[in-house]
């Protein structure tokens, strides 16, 4: 009789440390499939961050690139302009004063 209740508790023994066993495994694999989640989510955030990041910084560099490239562009134009101006005004005023004095 001692053998058998032996037997049972050992068995009883064995199921219980068994499911404890199995419940410890679930749960470290559990973890650590929230651990890969988590580090997967973060790095696709990460990449999605720095591409808006990046685009918005690209952005902005063309828009002060082209604001700065017109700026003097304008300049340079306006310089060309004024010089043509100016000869013009002085090759009228020397005609004026050319036709006022000699003619």
């Amino acid at each position: 009789m001692d053998g058998q209740i032996n037997r049972r508790m050992g068995r009883q023994t064995d199921r219980q440390t068994d499911r404890q066993m199995d419940r410890q495994t679930d749960r470290q694999t559990d973890r650590q499939t929230d651990r890969w989640t988590d580090r997967q989510t973060d790095r696709q955030t990460d990449g999605q961050t720095d591409r808006q990041t990046d685009r918005q910084t690209d952005r902005q560099t063309d828009r002060q690139t082209d604001r700065q490239t017109d700026r003097q562009t304008d300049r340079q134009t306006d310089r060309q302009t004024d010089k043509q101006t100016d000869r013009q005004i002085k090759f009228i005023v020397h005609k004026l004063h050319y036709y006022t004095r000699y003619c």
